[in-house]
């Protein structure tokens, strides 16, 4: 009986230590694969934190280089209307000293002369405004004494501040030699000029 009973007692503690053994697997089993998953996760977690501040970067890197081109385009822009405008002053400085000066009389008589020849002028009609026309009037008269009777007439109009317009055969349509369309001819034509000149220097 006590053979039995021994018997009983150590089948019972290796039962005991078997099951103690396999919960104790289990358990660690159970922890390994937790300890994993959080692994797992915390890795994928920091690979988007990468990833995130990857593209984060990559983003602001693209803004900035945007924004710096961008201001760099502004600054030509800029610049260019700054020339243009300092260009635009310097010519409209240059023609008001020419129609201000005893060259607007010679300058005028040169130019109804040229249009007096055309084979298709009947009549010429020479404007200027009033003030230029009272300074200009006798030089004119002298210089265009004989053109004078094949048809020139000589007017005054003050729609405009300096230059002379020419109407040819009455016709409503004139020629526009006033300071604003001779400084706006001039500028059209050197801004593109400058304008290539600024992009060869870039």
């Amino acid at each position: 009986m006590e053979i039995q009973l021994g018997e009983l007692i150590d089948q019972i503690k290796k039962d005991g230590v078997e099951a103690a053994e396999l919960e104790a697997a289990a358990i660690l089993d159970n922890a390994k694969k937790e300890a994993e998953g959080i692994i797992a996760d915390a890795e994928a977690k920091a690979d988007k934190m990468i990833a995130d501040a990857k593209a984060e970067n990559e983003r602001m890197l693209s803004s900035s280089e945007d924004a710096i081109k961008q201001a760099g385009r502004n600054l030509l822009i800029s610049f260019r209307e700054s020339v243009a405008r300092e260009l635009r002053a310097v010519t409209e400085f240059k023609v008001g000293e020419v129609y201000s000066s005893e060259q607007l009389a010679s300058l005028v008589v040169n130019t109804v002369e040229a249009w007096a020849k055309k084979p298709d002028t009947e009549e010429l009609t020479l404007i200027l405004n009033t003030e230029d026309l009272k300074a200009l009037e006798d030089s004119l008269l002298a210089a265009l004494k004989d053109r004078m009777l094949e048809g020139i007439t000589l007017k005054a109009n003050d729609n405009f501040d300096g230059g002379f317009r020419i109407a040819v055969n009455d016709t409503g349509a004139y020629y526009d030699y006033s300071t604003e369309a001779v400084v706006d001819m001039l500028s059209g034509y050197l801004s593109p000029k400058v304008t290539s000149l600024l992009k060869e220097a870039q």
